[in-house]
């Protein structure tokens, strides 16, 4: 059993709509079955507790989807098993994904009640034309009513904007970002809009309905949204993520530090120390097939994959490379069984760090500012 706290990730499936850019596991039902899906994630939980014991728990996420269509209630029966079933740490984290509908913020009060600790609102823009562009079912109003509710109810919140969009010049983001920092609290995390395989977007995208910004462009937008952010305090920890120092998603930073996490819910993933082995976990990802897999055998899961070194090695590289501390190269080699020469190619880490995409310092391998620009082509390299 490993020593380490481990995080648990929830996923709720459902959605009130299918974002237009979205290539997440989520779906849209007339009717969900909120009863069915919530006593089937309860079931799965318990299993996966009976299997691993009693486990230090240092975080709860639940994503999705839409978990802020989960009741009150209900999310307060899962966060109940969660700390029942494991050791919660004094300072658990629990975070609940909300969109900023009148409905869904309308529930963050109960959400609070219920155990919810910190709140990650799916804003992406602040203006309507952007938000019907995003297919999204708030409007800018609504954002900002949902921001100032959660200010008041929770110590620590998070909000997502997109950027890059088409048409979208330096100077209109650095306004819209601007104004979203002034609402924001201890933590940001801002994507660049990106084409994902079979989506709308990518058929609207590739029929030329709209263009994105090239690589300079892009480039300059993400520079300068690091700029903007440190001004209000905030520092970019990770690709996009900023926060206040202490103020990090310590889930997310569970995967970023190649820890482990369990994933329960349609098609959730994880990666769970059992002896000397880790192994990656993988549940079925239509929630209906999943639901009934539950109900016969207790969980849904339907991949489990002892890693072998090497695949360990380029999964933390992965990981580790998109937040700024980079990789501590002794625990490199404690969970892979590998040495950095060992996973690496030495000409393409030695040109790497020539060119200042990459550090290595002592015990420390990390990113530089460009380095994270280029960081799957030069993964690609430089990862044997």
């Amino acid at each position: 059993m490993s020593a380490e706290p481990l995080a648990l990730y929830i996923h709720w499936p459902f959605c009130l709509a299918k974002c237009p850019y979205c290539d997440f596991n989520s779906h849209v039902r007339e009717q969900i079955p909120e009863g069915r899906f919530v006593k089937a994630l309860r079931a799965e939980l318990a299993y996966e507790a009976s299997r691993l014991g009693r486990r230090k728990l240092g975080s709860v996420f639940f994503g999705g989807g839409t978990p802020s269509l989960i009741s009150p209630e209900n999310v307060a029966a899962l966060i109940e098993d969660a700390t029942s079933l494991f050791d919660p740490a004094d300072d658990i984290e629990i975070t609940l994904e909300a969109n900023p509908t009148s409905v869904e913020a309308g529930r963050l009060h109960g959400f609070r009640q219920a155990g919810v600790n910190r709140v990650s609102l799916g804003i992406q823009a602040l203006d309507d034309v952007s938000l019907r562009f995003l297919g999204r079912e708030h409007s800018a109003k609504q954002a900002v009513a949902a921001l100032e509710t959660a200010r008041n109810l929770f110590s620590r919140i998070t909000f997502d904007l997109i950027y890059a969009r088409p048409g979208q010049s330096l100077a209109d983001w650095e306004e819209e970002l601007q104004t979203a920092l002034t609402l924001a609290a201890d933590h940001i995390s801002l994507y660049q809009l990106t084409i994902e395989q079979g989506t709308r977007f990518e058929a609207l995208f590739r029929s030329g309905k709209f263009s994105l910004p090239d690589e300079d462009e892009a480039a300059s937008l993400y520079q300068h949204t690091a700029e903007v952010t440190s001004r209000f305090g905030l520092a970019g920890y990770e690709v996009s993520n900023y926060a206040r120092p202490g103020s990090e998603s310590r889930h997310n930073l569970t995967y970023w530090r190649y820890g482990d996490y369990l994933g329960i819910g349609p098609g959730a993933h994880g990666r769970i120390t059992e002896g000397d082995d880790l192994f990656a976990t993988r549940r079925h990802r239509a929630p209906e097939p999943w639901a009934t897999l539950v109900e016969q055998k207790g969980t849904g899961q339907t991949q489990k994959e002892s890693l072998v070194a090497q695949e360990r090695a380029r999964e933390m590289l992965l990981m580790g490379l998109r937040v700024t501390e980079g990789l501590n190269l002794t625990r490199f080699r404690e969970r892979t069984g590998l040495t950095l020469a060992d996973a690496t190619n030495s000409v393409i880490l030695d040109a790497a760090c020539e060119e200042n995409y990459l550090t290595l310092e002592g015990n420390n391998l990390r990113a530089t500012a460009e380095g994270r620009l280029r960081l799957e082509a030069l993964l690609g390299a430089l990862i044997r």
